[in-house]
């Protein structure tokens, strides 16, 4: 070769190198979980049932400490969440504070018969609000960001041919061939 250097082609990437690309290992912990895609009714009966038994764990080994059961519960409510179908996001929202009403009943100490415990209950709801707030509005800011999400890769996505089109063929030419266009029927009177 004339004129010509013998060695290796220097390549240059565009771009970010591939550790600042990996994602952080919080993001990797999370993804490591199970995704199960739960009904809207999986969903609620998932929540009310890890609730119940929150609440008489916290009874039994806490003595119905509030802020154990409303901390417990802001996990329960994210994995709800996180666990529910796509077509069924808007149900963890509305799930969420059902089991929370459902979970608050063994650590609400009413006496006195179903009244008592009727009126502990709905004082127990009053009372611990803020969590009960903090866990559906928790649940609604996943279900929206997962709802945003889906929307944006259906948007990305191409559109899929009509049920009736040809395959192959991107709509640059007619669509079926094997047909003679239609003729305008006249009427004569």
């Amino acid at each position: 070769m004339e004129g010509g250097a013998t060695g290796a082609a220097t390549v240059y990437r565009v771009g970010t190198p591939a550790a600042a690309r990996r994602p952080a290992p919080v993001v990797q912990a999370l993804r490591r979980l199970p995704a199960p895609r739960l009904t809207g009714l999986g969903a609620g009966l998932f929540a009310s049932a890890a609730m119940l038994v929150v609440g008489f764990l916290d009874r039994l080994v806490l003595d119905g400490s509030p802020l154990a059961f409303g901390l417990l519960f802001l996990p329960v409510s994210a994995l709800t969440a996180l666990w529910v179908r796509t077509a069924d996001l808007v149900t963890a929202p509305i799930a969420v504070p059902i089991a929370f009403a459902v979970g608050v009943v063994p650590i609400a100490g009413g006496t006195g018969g179903f009244g008592g415990q009727a009126m502990a209950v709905v004082t127990a709801l009053a009372v611990h609000a803020g969590w009960l707030y903090g866990g559906t509005l928790i649940a609604g800011v996943i279900a929206s960001v997962r709802k945003a999400r889906d929307m944006g890769r259906r948007r990305r996505r191409p559109p899929a041919a009509p049920s009736g089109a040809p395959r192959g063929r991107t709509g640059d030419g007619p669509a079926r061939r094997d047909r003679p266009p239609a003729r305008s029927r006249r009427t004569t009177p």
